[in-house]
């Protein structure tokens, strides 16, 4: 590896000063520590033009961080282990198909969470929207019912609301 030229050293000491804060100086010695440990991780520029770090352009010379500790081998065990038995691990072959997508018939029914109307409550709302002519007009216009023929669905219109809360203010 090279020797660091004056014009490098320079460089990092500006950067060490500016970075240091705005009224502060950086001392030499914390000027020649910060170049030690950027050529000790890699972490200067690579001559050349690759634009690349030392340590991105040759990762097998410096220590890598260590790796964040994640789950444990029985945490990744179970995990697989609770997967399979659910069927929600890929299927041999090149379908790319889970298992419970191949044979629905060996897992058990997925829960079905409820997280909308009741079958009452769409129906109440289809019958109100006929009557009201709230739906889209066939075609390919952008108008309702209600818009193009307001004559047939003003009476309708008039008792929802009558029924509404007269609440709101216009």
């Amino acid at each position: 590896m090279k020797t660091p030229t004056p014009r490098t050293v320079l460089c990092i000491a500006l950067l060490a000063a500016s970075a240091s804060g705005a009224n502060a100086q950086a001392t030499r010695a914390e000027v020649r520590a910060a170049y030690a440990e950027a050529v000790r991780t890699g972490d200067l520029m690579a001559p050349g033009d690759s634009g690349l770090k030392l340590n991105e352009l040759y990762p097998q010379r410096y220590s890598h961080a260590p790796a964040a500790s994640g789950r444990t081998r029985e945490e990744v065990k179970a995990e697989l282990a609770q997967a399979v038995r659910d069927g929600d691990v890929v299927a041999a072959g090149e379908l790319g198909l889970t298992a419970r997508e191949l044979h629905p018939e060996r897992y058990p029914a997925a829960p079905v969470v409820a997280l909308g109307k009741t079958r009452a409550q769409v129906k109440a709302e289809t019958r109100e929207a006929i009557a009201t002519g709230d739906m889209f007009a066939s075609g390919e216009g952008q108008a309702r019912l209600n818009e193009q023929y307001p004559q047939r669905y003003a009476r309708a219109r008039a008792l929802l609301a009558a029924r509404a809360p007269s609440d709101t203010v216009r």
